[in-house]
């Protein structure tokens, strides 16, 4: 129950990037729902293996570039996808750090909806 409202909330996070800022788009949320289903699979899959493979960068920047990994895995989502669309690396990096911080509260709303059953 957990992962299906987790997902149903970061689907209705990326329409919220998409309507705050202009760099991405989303058509609607269907295409909400398989674009945050694909970037939960990036995250799980690829992104490990790319924070491992830049591991020396990471350590230079002191995490920065963990970042740029982000914005990879939320750039590369968008270039799959047909009703997902972001017009750029730089929007790719504004639009992930937004999500991102989207995920971190529903994480956090998650935790303590969980936690009290």
């Amino acid at each position: 129950m957990r992962v299906l409202l987790k997902w149903l909330l970061s689907a209705v996070a990326l329409l919220f990037v998409a309507y705050v800022y202009s760099g991405v788009e989303v058509r609607s949320f269907g295409a909400a729902l398989i674009a945050a289903f694909v970037i939960g699979l990036f995250n799980v899959v690829l992104r490990p293996v790319l924070v491992l493979l830049t591991l020396p960068v990471t350590i230079v920047t002191l995490g920065l570039f963990l970042f740029v990994i982000n914005a990879l895995m939320f750039w590369a989502a968008a270039s799959l996808l047909d009703g997902f669309q972001v017009t750029g690396f730089a929007a790719a990096l504004l639009g992930s750090l937004i999500y991102s911080l989207l995920g971190v509260l529903i994480e956090s709303a998650l935790g303590g909806l969980f936690a009290q059953q």
